[in-house]
């Protein structure tokens, strides 16, 4: 016989959802509820595959991606630098610091008013507000791992003659890499919610969050349901993305230790 054995995969994390869901189509079927209101999960699957046979599933939800990923990346193109300088440099924090700590403790949506001012109500005003979600936890993250590096790695940096781009490269952001890909980690998740948020607060347009409003505006409440559904299952396959992206990432670490 073979000395390897299969692991089973793990179902006890479905046990919640598998039983929410019964107990939801339970209520409806029992008229426990109004359907008009809470619609049982027959009207929401069918509400779905109608917008997926239509296409305006698939239209809704690539532009609520792309909006994402593109948010995503604004934000982190400027976090992760100016995280690092914060790190790297007692007078840019000095400078900067204060003014970033004070700045974070703001709740993302009361910049709304002022986003709105600046960029209008359309695609610029949605970016900026996806990328300001993300460049917190992104800044924030490479700040405190550059600033957690362990002193003597500077020291063998001094003693092999490093320039300050080698210690960088080949020291610093490799010992802060796993505080570093936290942050991009969280700025992933946070840039979803800030892109279905963006959707419900500024100008409407195709995606997700508009969708719900929709279906919120016609009373087509499985519209709405299956929205939620899906924002929920996109947030999780993103969780899962960027996970196993981190891993892969950091194998290396793990191999060295």
């Amino acid at each position: 016989m073979s000395d390897v054995t299969l692991s089973k995969p793990d179902l006890r994390g479905w046990a919640v959802p598998v039983g929410l869901v019964l107990l939801w189509w339970l209520a409806t079927d029992r008229q426990w509820v109004d359907t008009r209101i809470v619609p049982g999960p027959p009207a929401v699957v069918e509400a779905a595959w109608q917008a997926a046979r239509g296409g305006e599933l698939a239209h809704n939800l690539g532009a609520s991606l792309g909006r994402n990923l593109a948010g995503f990346a604004l934000g982190s193109l400027i976090g992760l630098p100016f995280g690092v300088l914060l790190g790297l440099s007692r007078l840019a924090e000095r400078l900067a610091g204060p003014t970033f700590h004070a700045a974070k403790q703001i709740a993302l949506f009361a910049w709304i008013p002022l986003l709105s001012a600046w960029f209008g109500f359309g695609e610029p005003a949605k970016m900026a507000f996806i990328a300001l979600s993300v460049f917190y936890p992104v800044a924030l993250n490479s700040f405190e791992g550059i600033r957690a590096t362990r002193r003597e790695l500077y020291e063998v940096a001094r003693v092999l003659g490093l320039s300050p781009a080698q210690r960088l490269f080949r020291l610093v952001l490799p010992s802060a890499a796993p505080a570093i890909f936290t942050g991009l980690h969280l700025g992933l998740i946070y840039a979803w919610l800030a892109t279905i948020g963006a959707e419900y607060f500024f100008s409407a347009g195709p995606g997700i969050g508009n969708s719900m409003i929709d279906g919120r505006e016609h009373f087509e409440m499985d519209q709405v349901i299956y929205g939620v559904l899906v924002v929920g299952g996109v947030g999780l396959l993103l969780n899962r993305l960027a996970a196993w992206v981190e891993s892969r990432t950091l194998a290396w670490r793990a191999g060295n230790r």
